[in-house]
């Protein structure tokens, strides 16, 4: 049942509490209980509230009591759950150090002369397929057309070097890649990258993992290879 408030009522409640705090977007309980006590104030004496009209508003904000003590009650329980998450994910996560993966991603980390292993996945076969590198300034490296080309995962192998054949250096880059099938349309497709995790990092946004240098989170973590 609806609050039926007197407009002079609302008026001084509205009044007072512009004149106190700064005006809040919504009424909580303390304001419903304001709101009750000012409306018995400043009832007209001749024609006062009605017993059932009053027990009902009392009922009503009985109610507005136990949800809001309900919705504290729920929002404490996702915190407590959402730290025992944290707390079982930062356990169990000292058992990826050591191992392989594979994980969603297209920026990875390069050092050294060994060759980096990358990977992607067609949506379906496709009939060409063009691999671009990317330095961490933005600046195109390698472009590379590579064999896999079947539905699924594939993988290839980048050396270090760039188009004029140099090594392209230490550093943080980043691919692309660009599937077409037999009439020219494009195949979608999704990257990872492979590497060992040598650490772990709990961080205030979640636990990541070290990949070969990069920082990953444990979500875009897509398969765990072995190691």
């Amino acid at each position: 049942m609806p609050i039926a408030i007197d407009p002079a009522t609302l008026a001084n409640f509205t009044s007072t509490q512009t004149q106190s705090n700064a005006p809040s977007s919504t009424l909580d309980k303390d304001d419903f209980l304001k709101l009750l006590t000012m409306q018995l104030r400043y009832q007209d004496p001749m024609d006062p509230m009605k017993g059932t009209e009053f027990a009902a508003q009392l009922a009503q904000f009985s109610s507005v009591e136990q949800l809001s003590n309900i919705n504290s009650n729920i929002m404490q329980s996702i915190d407590a759950n959402y730290l025992m998450s944290q707390s079982i994910n930062n356990a169990l996560a000292a058992g990826f150090v050591g191992k392989d993966v594979r994980a969603a991603g297209d920026t990875f980390q390069r050092s050294g002369d060994v060759a980096t292993t990358l990977g992607y996945s067609l949506s379906s076969a496709a009939d060409s397929v063009t691999v671009k590198i990317y330095d961490e300034s933005g600046n195109l490296v390698k472009t590379m057309s590579v064999e896999g080309k079947d539905k699924g995962d594939n993988t290839f192998a980048w050396d270090g070097t760039d188009d004029h054949g140099q090594n392209a250096g230490d550093g943080k880059y980043k691919f692309t890649v660009e599937a077409k099938d037999n009439v020219g349309g494009t195949v979608s497709s999704t990257t990872f990258v492979t590497g060992t995790v040598s650490g772990v990092r709990f961080k205030p946004d979640g636990t990541v993992f070290v990949v070969d240098g990069m920082e990953v989170k444990l979500s875009d973590i897509l398969e765990i290879l072995g190691g």
